[in-house]
């Protein structure tokens, strides 16, 4: 950042009084600048014994497989911004949205908040950002193709869950994430 959105006047990176972070500080307005991390929303859509993935039509990582996920927007929950994803990207309904998974990845200032999901119906498509979309069994899902660790460590962890049928809410750090993670 280089100008204020407030007065238009450039800005300095120095710590403000009453914090401890840099920021980015307005000079002739002082309005401090706050940098938060993202949110990533998205979905493990389910239909019986398969699970929905699209393939990236988009960087990063095109051509590689994911979860139906994105950026959460303003004005709409996590809940909303996940359903929203999938139907953006698979053109997927769902329902029944469960949070799953959340990975904090501080070194890209992201947090992923993954949602198990029911899907509606067989009526999906590929959306703008997608080349394809599928349904895979667990014994069809392109491991070495999967676009980030958080799509495969979410994968994995359901996989497991579902033959216990237990589902709980998985919070793993990013050390986890790495120490847990080996594409296949």
């Amino acid at each position: 950042m280089k100008f204020c959105s407030q007065c238009g006047n450039p800005v300095t990176r120095m710590i403000p009084a009453g914090d401890n972070r840099m920021r980015h500080v307005c000079g002739h307005c002082a309005t401090v600048h706050y940098e938060n991390p993202r949110i990533v929303a998205g979905c493990l859509p389910v239909w019986r014994d398969q699970v929905l993935l699209c393939r990236r039509a988009i960087e990063p990582r095109r051509g590689y497989w994911t979860l139906p996920a994105g950026f959460m927007e303003n004005g709409e929950t996590i809940e909303q911004a996940a359903a929203r994803e999938t139907l953006e990207e698979a053109c997927a309904r769902v329902r029944d949205l469960s949070l799953y998974t959340l990975f904090d990845l501080p070194h890209i200032s992201q947090v992923y908040m993954m949602f198990r999901a029911e899907l509606v119906d067989l009526d999906f498509a590929i959306g703008e950002e997608s080349l394809e979309v599928r349904l895979f069994e667990e014994s069809q899902i392109p491991w070495s193709e999967l676009a980030f660790p958080t799509i495969g460590r979410t994968l994995e962890c359901f996989f497991a869950d579902r033959r216990q049928n237990l589902f709980p809410v998985r919070n793993e750090p990013l050390e986890a994430l790495r120490a847990h993670y080996t594409p296949r």
